[in-house]
């Protein structure tokens, strides 16, 4: 499995808890990225339909909210499956660094 892209890690990540709409999408990667990544309505919905194609997230349901239509997305298990390799392999590699920062940190290494 490739590794995935930031946004796309954390869009999967902000499904995990349920469906939520676009905007709740966006409130909760920024949440989740401590307000570092900002998703913009096109980026997200490209990528939705990206990982719609990809078998990772579906459409839940739509409801008109004050005459506006709200679509919910919700991760399929498929999606799950890839978020929680993601997130192995990430952690994988933070402990990799973590070891090596270990080892510079000792007197005497550069």
């Amino acid at each position: 499995m490739k590794a995935m892209r930031e946004p796309t890690f954390l869009i999967l990540t902000a499904l995990a808890e349920g469906p939520r709409h676009g905007y709740g999408i966006i409130q909760e990667v920024g949440a989740v990225s401590g307000g570092r990544v900002k998703l913009l309505t096109g980026t997200l919905y490209t990528a939705l339909e990206r990982l719609a194609a990809e078998g990772l997230v579906v459409l839940d349901r739509e409801e008109l909210v004050d005459g506006r239509g709200r679509r919910y997305f919700r991760l399929t298990s498929d999606g799950l499956t890839a978020l929680r390799a993601e997130t192995v392999r990430l952690r994988d590699l933070a402990a990799a660094a973590e070891k090596r920062l270990g080892v510079a940190m000792r007197p005497g290494v550069a």
